[in-house]
């Protein structure tokens, strides 16, 4: 029979294996080279195994990923999940007539990638358009929830409450709200609709205090001292969208890299 030291040790052992290929799973799905070259180049500005390991990801996990766009985020996530876990993309609603064409395109371009079940696993896609359609799951399904700059389109929409709260409610007591966004210096007045694309790190974090979550960790994992967060077209002047037109600017720009970002970790009360 196993005394308690023995039984501790036998089972730090197990738990520490399993931490060990949880870590070599997610490693392996970020330097997997079916992932396009466009963007595990901007690994090293992105710091993806970094960044999931900060919010605690594990391969068991259900993962919602807020407004995914093109899938960055989601070249990682899906493989990483797709065997024990599960990984749902809350991407833009495509109901109505107003709908940007551009929403269309990307959204019909991101089923179209992840449809490759054999890749991705069998992923999940709801329709999410704050305040209108916040559903990201049954109540208390998820364990993660992941924002990747993205909170100053909501706050311009005056839907981040909303969006807050869509998360708190999928999440299970105690899941994990991952925020990482553009951010502006806390002496800068900050623009109500966040034209520039940055905000401020305190105003993400009283707000979403205000609804239920408690702040665990801030990160500067994806800082980056370079950025001045005063560029003529906001961060759209960084990499990759170099939105200037002469090529010295571009070339400023881009040994700027990409943006100053806060890492957040939340936890819901």
């Amino acid at each position: 029979m196993l005394n308690k030291h023995t039984l501790g040790v036998c089972l730090a052992a197990v738990f520490a294996s399993s931490s060990v290929l949880a870590d070599d799973r997610l490693r392996h799905a970020i330097a997997d080279p079916e992932r396009p070259v466009a963007q595990s180049e901007r690994d090293d500005q992105r710091n993806p195994y970094e960044t999931l390991t900060f919010f605690g990801i594990e391969p068991t996990m259900t993962v919602v990923e807020l407004s995914p766009s093109a899938g960055w985020y989601a070249e990682i996530l899906a493989p990483y999940l797709r065997d024990e876990g599960r990984y749902v993309a809350a991407h833009w609603s495509l109901e109505g007539d107003n709908v940007p064409d551009f929403y269309r395109r990307i959204r019909g371009e991101f089923e179209e990638r992840f449809g490759d079940q054999e890749r991705f696993g069998e992923i999940d896609i709801v329709d999410f358009a704050p305040p209108d359609q916040t559903r990201l799951g049954e109540p208390g399904s998820a364990d993660l929830v992941l924002s990747f700059r993205n909170v100053h389109g909501w706050k311009r929409a005056g839907t981040f409450t909303d969006v807050v709260r869509a998360a708190h409610e999928v999440l299970k007591p105690g899941g994990v709200f991952g925020i990482v966004s553009h951010r502006l210096p806390e002496d800068r007045e900050q623009d109500p609709e966040a034209r520039s694309g940055y905000v401020h790190q305190s105003w993400v974090v009283g707000v979403l205090e205000s609804e239920g979550f408690r702040l665990v960790e801030a990160s500067e994992i994806n800082a980056n001292p370079r950025d001045t967060a005063d560029h003529p077209n906001g961060v759209w002047s960084l990499p990759p969208g170099l939105r200037v037109e002469d090529e010295d600017d571009r070339e400023r720009f881009r040994a700027i890299g990409e943006s100053d970002r806060f890492t957040l970790k939340f936890v819901k009360r």
